[in-house]
């Protein structure tokens, strides 16, 4: 990626910055810091009393409760799943909700899983191991959201419930009202004050505690029970394919893939989450699938916006979206940030061949490839990282038989509990 050159970090300061990035993934979000929605109003508190079981419980009933959207069926769990791995149970490219369940939603839905350990937002760590060597700008980092523009499950969690093409609260003094009919209203109250709910800001606050203190707390969402967590235990053997499909994953002369979706154990041993949690901007084709993409002039620039506002004038990020993690990847019916993609071999099949053999996935290969990205922009796409650095014409460095292979790897990341939807996807094909 073509970015301005910016002195490199010394040795004492880098080590420094690759400390702090390895400790804030072993640690909690932080529940308030830097938040920019709803606030308590002045002179008012939160109640203290939030004991964190009782806590999470409260997150888990709001969760999974429809009536606290506008149409009175959509809840947390309807585009989180708990039985897919809490991502979606479909292969839309973007979920349909709103008060009418017409509206669609601008970016593919991720899975819930294993959020605990993203760190906050940050552009001062360079993440990704070959970009560490050479003079470039550092590489953002963290956050929620493909754009990151939120630093904990709390914040996040307002998004939804505001956002008119998913939860269609109209405002925080709807969703109270809505949340003063549930049948925890009463434990909410207990919880944060008998006068919460009669504070619709406090209240949006209050929720958001609760839902992170689910997200954090109920192990269904961080099982690390996959058939690859019981390999790195010594409980599991890979086969031959899916030995061959490691390698070639993390092989920087072939696929890479490592060099991102990180394969090493963290903090404290900590099992890879296989993100390095970094931005890049992959020039991933436009997908007319998401109705917004009609309209010639719009284009989701990731960290530029348009749901991201405070990073519109840093032109060299239009275009960049956050590294997932690809664990459960498999069981995923839509792929990259637009679910332009709805296998996972024809994902891996882009990855190598975008500029190998851009005719197959561009209607204008060329200076204007790209079609999702302005021609401003097109330069921010990554082509420094292998085997993005590939021209046209050139032999892709996996074969099908090899893609198959990094498939079979990919599918040991799935959890235990979602390794019956790998068969469903088999029958279904």
């Amino acid at each position: 990626m073509k970015r301005a050159s910016i002195p490199r970090l010394s040795g004492v300061a880098l080590t420094a910055a690759l400390l702090l990035a390895l400790c804030a993934c072993e640690q909690e979000p932080r529940p308030e810091r830097g938040f920019t929605g709803a606030q308590p109003a002045p002179g008012a508190t939160l109640a203290p009393r939030d004991p964190k079981p009782a806590l999470a419980e409260l997150g888990r009933l709001a969760f999974f409760d429809p009536s606290l959207s506008a149409s009175g069926r959509v809840s947390c769990a309807t585009c989180h799943n708990p039985a897919h791995a809490f991502g979606p149970p479909n292969d839309l490219a973007v979920q349909m909700a709103g008060p009418e369940l017409k509206d669609a939603g601008l970016r593919a839905a991720p899975s819930l899983r294993y959020l605990r350990r993203t760190p906050i937002w940050t552009h001062s760590f360079i993440g990704n191991p070959r970009e560490r060597l050479t003079e470039t700008d550092h590489v953002p980092v963290g956050g929620l959201t493909w754009d990151g523009r939120v630093d904990s499950m709390a914040k996040q969690a307002s998004l939804p419930l505001l956002a008119h093409n998913e939860m269609a609260n109209a405002n925080a003094d709807a969703l109270a009202a809505r949340l003063a009919k549930s049948g925890y209203a009463a434990r909410f109250r207990e919880l944060f004050g008998v006068g919460i709910l009669s504070n619709p800001e406090q209240t949006l606050i209050a929720l958001g505690r609760a839902l992170e203190r689910f997200q954090l707390d109920d192990p269904s969402l961080q099982p690390y029970d996959s058939k690859f967590d019981r390999h790195l235990e010594g409980q599991a053997e890979l086969s031959a394919q899916e030995q061959r499909g490691f390698e070639l994953f993390r092989d920087p002369k072939g696929g890479n893939c490592a060099a991102c979706h990180t394969a090493d154990r963290g903090a404290n041993g900590a099992h890879p989450l296989f993100t390095d949690f970094s931005f890049a901007a992959l020039g991933v084709p436009r997908n007319f699938e998401i109705p917004a993409n009609a309209d010639p002039t719009h284009f989701d620039l990731g960290l530029c916006g348009p749901l991201r506002s405070d990073k519109t004038q840093e032109k060299k990020y239009c275009g960049m979206f956050k590294t997932p993690s690809l664990r459960n990847v498999a069981i995923r019916g839509a792929f990259f940030h637009n679910g332009r993609f709805h296998t996972l071999e024809e994902a891996l099949h882009f990855y190598v061949e975008r500029d190998s053999v851009p005719g197959k996935w561009y209607p204008h290969p060329g200076k204007q490839q790209f079609d999702d990205l302005p021609l401003e922009y097109q330069d921010n796409v990554d082509h420094i990282t292998p085997p993005l650095t590939q021209h046209q014409g050139d032999r892709p460095v996996w074969s099908d038989a090899d893609i198959h292979d990094v498939a079979a790897f990919l599918k040991t990341l799935t959890d235990a509990d979602a390794v019956p939807l790998l068969q469903d996807k088999v029958v279904a094909r």
